[in-house]
């Protein structure tokens, strides 16, 4: 880069509920599951001359569920509208979503990085799935409806995010919040939870947004929008110091090359010519609704880790990783109540668990699992210094398995992890060398 730049970048993060039933109609939710194609399908999710949609009430209370969890404002007045465009898994050829009027708004979630603004929460639907397949020697694409209507939520951020790191932290706590919920399984490989940026640069010391912005959609891994991102920031930087503006378009990632690339120009909200959809009524929520959600919301991990390490010493570097479910978080509860009982180290037995140091089920009694922890041999006590320490000297003495770790082969973390193992010759917290060893390759 010959100008000094950084990063604004705001995220649309796509996750399906998992609702019984789809979004419009009593078809099965269960697009993934299904076995055979367009058995979950009716004329309303087929887009039939005449068939009438009526909205799924599950889906709309786990929505505002997800919109309280991460502080936002909900819409008392809300209403569905119609994005129209053509493409052949869309059999209406318009999509129903919502525009003006989303169900949450105005939100926040915390990173290590700072916090990340929610600018809104909105529910639609999602469409079917093309397949691009081979048949009887001819390439062909064959659409299956199981997924046509599925609920689908959208959460869209401000342009808050400063780094590819903090984006990938931002993506991976909104997908654990979304299944501590219990709302949605977030199956990233199926296309559960689809991640989207939009990236721009702006010169240091400019005040204001950007006059362009670059979206990377449809990315189904952390690691590969963290790439995606790094790529497009030097891509750019590039184009800027040519005295150039990148084309506002919107791109896709190709994992195997490490680069994104063009698909089409990017629209703006007029091209979809939105309108109310006039088959489904306008939603009316009372205040007294809003509440029994809220009361109904479970304690979110983030609060747990942050109770425990107050109440426990258990660090979050380790709570943080202990558990993804309500009832997870509740029997870890019961043990460390009775560690503490029994004047042991809750924090250590915490490292234990972690780094399965013994095999243990959720739900086994508190009682077994403290008989399995003393009986074990406690690992040395090193400092984050003396670990900080032959870390450095493991990368120094490694540039080129650095340079590939870089690049993208993130399997040679476990090299590294290895040769500090080797260079300090004794049993250490695994998960406390992990932190360490993942933070230092990352500079």
């Amino acid at each position: 880069m010959k100008k000094d730049y950084h990063l604004v970048c705001g995220m649309e993060v796509h996750a399906e509920l998992k609702t019984e039933s789809k979004m419009f109609c009593g078809c099965k939710n269960d697009p993934f599951g299904a076995k055979e194609p367009n058995i979950h399908t009716c004329p309303v999710c087929l887009g039939m001359p005449g068939a009438l949609p009526v909205a799924n009430k599950k889906a709309i209370e786990w929505t505002i569920k997800l919109g309280l969890a991460l502080n936002c404002k909900i819409n008392l007045f809300s209403k569905f509208d119609r994005k129209n465009y053509y493409y052949p898994d869309l059999p209406k050829a318009y999509q129903i979503s919502q525009y003006d009027l989303p169900f949450c708004y105005g939100g926040v979630l915390e990173t290590s990085f700072g916090p990340v603004g929610i600018t809104r929460i909105h529910l639609e639907e999602d469409t079917g799935k093309l397949l691009h397949k081979n048949v009887d020697g001819k390439d062909l694409s064959l659409i299956d409806f199981n997924r046509s209507s599925v609920p689908l939520i959208e959460i869209v951020t401000e342009p808050d995010i400063k780094s590819p790191e903090q984006a990938k932290e931002y993506a991976k706590n909104l997908r654990d919040i979304i299944r501590y919920l219990n709302i949605g399984d977030c199956d990233m490989e199926q296309g559960g939870m689809r991640l989207e940026a939009n990236i721009s640069l702006q010169e240091d010391g400019v005040e204001g947004l950007p006059s362009y912005k670059t979206e990377v959609k449809n990315i189904n891994s952390f690691r590969f929008m963290e790439q995606a991102i790094k790529f497009e920031m030097e891509r750019q930087a590039e184009i800027l110091d040519a005295n150039g503006i990148p084309p506002q378009e919107t791109r896709g990632w190709d994992a195997k090359k490490g680069i994104t690339f063009a698909q089409r120009t990017k629209e703006d909200a007029a091209d979809y010519r939105y309108f109310p959809d006039p088959d489904l009524a306008p939603i009316h929520l009372t205040e007294e609704f809003i509440n029994k959600l809220k009361a109904e919301l479970p304690e979110l991990p983030v609060q747990i880790c942050e109770r425990w390490q107050k109440v426990f010493g258990v660090e979050t570097r380790f709570s943080s990783l202990m558990f993804s479910l309500p009832s997870e978080a509740e029997w870890l509860e019961k043990l460390f109540v009775l560690a503490q009982n029994k004047n042991l180290d809750s924090n250590k037995l915490a490292g234990s668990i972690v780094n399965k140091k013994f095999t243990f089920n959720f739900g086994d009694a508190p009682e077994e699992i403290l008989k399995k922890f003393a009986e074990l041999g406690q690992t040395d006590e090193i400092k984050d210094d003396d670990l900080l320490d032959a870390i450095k000297k493991v990368i120094a003495n490694n540039g080129d398995a650095l340079a590939k770790y870089k690049a993208g082969q993130t399997q040679l973390l476990n090299f590294f992890f290895g040769q500090t193992m080797k260079e300090l010759g004794k049993k250490v917290d695994v998960a406390q060398l992990r932190k360490l060893l993942e933070t230092e390759l990352g500079k």
